[in-house]
């Protein structure tokens, strides 16, 4: 296997993506990675890049092993079957393995009126280029209106704030959070200045938002962070998804339609029950799909997959953060660390993410993660919780 006469595309340069080209590399396999920007993008610091204190990108160079082949284009659709993906330049790449790794993007609803014209999405590194953008015209008084109170809300709504934004943000704070993280979370927003509204935009226009209660904000500039959705290249390709376009995949990351695509990261939905969209678990995902294919090779059986989510690390500005940890079906304990041992917990994370992609450019299979809980306990209770959401 030390030949490099296997062909493996990798479709997605993040997180899983780069994690599983360089594991597949290593072990011999000719790997093309392709993905629609010359950059890698540290997603998790898009909030960042929009108030102009980090640039959000990193060279692939530094992350990537050099033999891995990048080819920057995107992927326009899989041909199953022959084994091919066109790409949207007109080219084609053939593969006897794929990794679908096409990773996430936010959605901004159609159904709430004016949000898809006015609203600013901040899910993709050009979205959060126009941000920033705006941003840099605006008076510094100007109200800033951040729409979903999740972890990427209150980031980007503790980051603005601390450079000295006027901001409120609006939407359930917190939901994945116990109480004292929410808490936590609530204390350090008030010091900044935030101004929390736990309700519903219904319409968005260029100077304001409306509120389900019928309140009117003035904004200059409405930051949407609320949902998350995925490419539709599986869809797109006749591939069978979850009920957001997700790859179905049984245990081990394989398609339910082809033993020779395997996926990972926030686009893959083992037995349709996914994990938390999330660096967390693109990282062991990535690892886990490079090795999935190494055994099919070596005429071995695949083991299942297994992902350790032991918390939720929040920045809240650059002085504070709020680290959620976690029981092993992924609900929220009564227990955190905050204030600046949290930020400093969250930008070490921040920091080694890339390291460990680093280091297995430099020597694959370096990278281990923690074993996850037992799939069977975990996949009954990602269940119950999912009959219970589609119930409220």
């Amino acid at each position: 296997m030390t030949e490099k006469t296997v062909p493996v595309v990798v479709i997605g340069g993040g997180y899983a993506g780069v994690m599983a080209a360089n594991r597949l590399q290593g072990a011999g396999m000719a790997v093309t990675l392709v993905n629609p920007r010359a950059k890698f993008v540290e997603r998790i610091r898009l909030h960042q890049l929009a108030i102009q204190n980090d640039d959000g990108v990193d060279e692939f160079a530094s992350l990537l092993s050099p033999d891995v082949r990048l080819v920057v284009d995107s992927a326009a659709r899989i041909d199953a079957a022959a084994r091919t993906v066109a790409l949207t330049s007109g080219a084609t790449l053939n593969y006897d393995y794929l990794v679908y790794a096409v990773g996430s993007t936010g959605v901004v609803p159609p159904g709430v009126p004016g949000a898809q014209q006015h609203a600013y999405p901040l899910s993709e590194f050009e979205l959060a280029e126009r941000l920033r953008a705006r941003l840099a015209g605006l008076p510094m008084s100007a109200p800033i209106v951040v729409v979903g109170g999740g972890l990427t809300g209150i980031e980007t709504a503790s980051e603005f704030a601390e450079a000295g934004r006027a901001v409120t943000l609006v939407g359930e704070l917190g939901p994945s959070l116990s109480v004292p993280g929410r808490r936590s979370v609530a204390k350090r927003l008030r010091k900044l200045g935030v101004v929390v509204v736990e309700t519903n935009v219904v319409e968005v226009t260029e100077s304001g938002v409306t509120l389900a209660d019928g309140r009117r904000l003035p904004s200059a500039a409405t930051v949407w962070t609320g949902g998350f959705g995925v490419p539709r290249l599986a869809d797109d390709s006749g591939l069978s998804t979850d009920g957001l376009g997700r790859l179905l995949t049984d245990e081990t990351l394989t398609s339910v339609d082809s033993p020779y695509i395997v996926a990972a990261g926030d686009a893959a939905a083992p037995s349709g029950l996914p994990f938390r969209m999330s660096c967390q678990a693109a990282l062991p995902l990535g690892a886990q799909a490079a090795n999935t294919i190494l055994s099919r090779i070596d005429g071995a059986v695949p083991a299942d997959v297994s992902v350790p989510m032991s918390g939720q690390c929040i920045s809240l500005g650059r002085g504070a953060g709020t680290v959620q940890l976690q029981r092993k079906d992924d609900t929220p304990r009564n227990l955190y660390i905050g204030g600046r041992s949290g930020a400093f917990m969250k930008e070490q994370v921040c920091r080694w993410t890339l390291k460990w992609l680093r280091g297995e450019a430099v020597k694959p299979g370096s990278y281990k993660s923690l074993k996850g809980p037992d799939r069977s306990s975990q996949l009954e209770a990602l269940a119950a919780r999912q009959t219970e959401i589609s119930a409220s």
